[in-house]
């Protein structure tokens, strides 16, 4: 089983002008609640560790838990909002954000809530801005601590600077997860936010000599890089006819935990024996995937009949 750690929140679309104001098409959204409904669409098992209003948005956040087969007993209901965030989208459907989020349910999980997360699951992810913000980050890193010897951790940097603008936070945080996460994900994008100018090679290299297993670099529509100690490959990104972006990262990781869990590949071990050719597999399985999702509207995430078998 995965336990995917984060933030639930809502996704608000524009819908255009009305007589008096705004149309606003709200959506279930947050990486990691996109990463957990990815896993599930594509036939993993999977909980959601994270905190969710008592109000109304909550109440359909917990709904769309239980349609989707995501486990609920590791939410942990509070007496807070919940974050909304605004997305607008460009010419090129690639969305900016506005995140109302301060004193929001996804960023008050008590260290008290460890207790509801099973010692059995087999791997576990982290991400986005619950791992910067306090008090649900320390909470998290406590998590870590105590998984790390015995799952997978894997991790999404998901760099949100409206969230958290102090870009040494974010460094800090990449830091020490690189010495514990054995899956580093990341996008061509938040690495020229942490390290302008850096190669990405040498990044990799760094992070692989601190501990991590596997790294990965998105790229976008340039497809993606995957280093490990042994192996290093370069898929290209699946074609798509875009409609936006939204919730494309939170499909890759997603579909690549998929296919590794598919293959019995999680581990530190098993990912340091991964060949280019499996690599190379994995990163395809995951393009795809992506390229479904930015073929409609929002974090419509494929089911594993969308995608191809072996």
């Amino acid at each position: 089983m995965f336990v995917v750690c984060g933030e639930a929140l809502m996704d608000v679309f524009g819908q255009g002008d009305t007589p008096g104001g705004m149309a606003l098409d709200a959506r279930i959204g947050g990486s990691p609640f996109n990463v957990a409904m990815g896993l599930a669409r594509l036939g993993q098992p999977v909980s959601f560790f994270g905190g969710i209003s008592r109000g109304f948005v909550g109440e359909r956040l917990q709904r769309a838990l239980r349609d989707e087969g995501i486990g609920g007993d590791t939410v942990v209901p509070l007496d807070a909002p919940t974050t909304l965030s605004l997305i607008g989208l460009d010419a090129h459907g690639v969305p900016s954000y506005a995140f109302y989020g301060e004193g929001c349910a996804d960023r008050l999980l008590p260290a008290s809530a460890l207790a509801q997360v099973p010692s059995t699951a087999r791997a576990f992810h982290f991400g986005s801005y619950t791992m910067v913000v306090e008090p649900v980050a320390q909470t998290l890193r406590a998590l870590v601590e105590r998984e790390r010897g015995r799952a997978l951790i894997a991790y999404d940097p998901n760099i949100r600077l409206n969230v958290e603008p102090d870009i040494g936070r974010w460094r800090e945080v990449l830091q020490w997860m690189a010495a514990r996460a054995h899956l580093l994900k990341i996008s061509e994008e938040d690495l020229a936010l942490l390290a302008p100018g850096a190669a990405p090679a040498t990044l990799a290299a760094q992070w692989i000599a601190q501990g991590v297993a596997l790294v990965v670099v998105t790229r976008g529509g340039d497809g993606a890089w995957a280093w490990t100690a042994r192996e290093h490959v370069d898929v290209p990104a699946a074609p798509s006819v875009l409609v936006d972006t939204v919730g494309a990262g939170d499909t890759f990781q997603a579909a690549l935990l998929a296919w590794l869990a598919e293959r019995g590949v999680l581990s530190a071990a098993a990912l340091l024996a991964l060949n280019a050719a499996q690599l190379r597999a994995a990163l395809g399985f995951a393009a795809q995937a992506a390229a479904i999702t930015c073929s409609r509207r929002g974090a419509d995430l494929p089911r594993r009949a969308e995608l191809p078998v072996g």
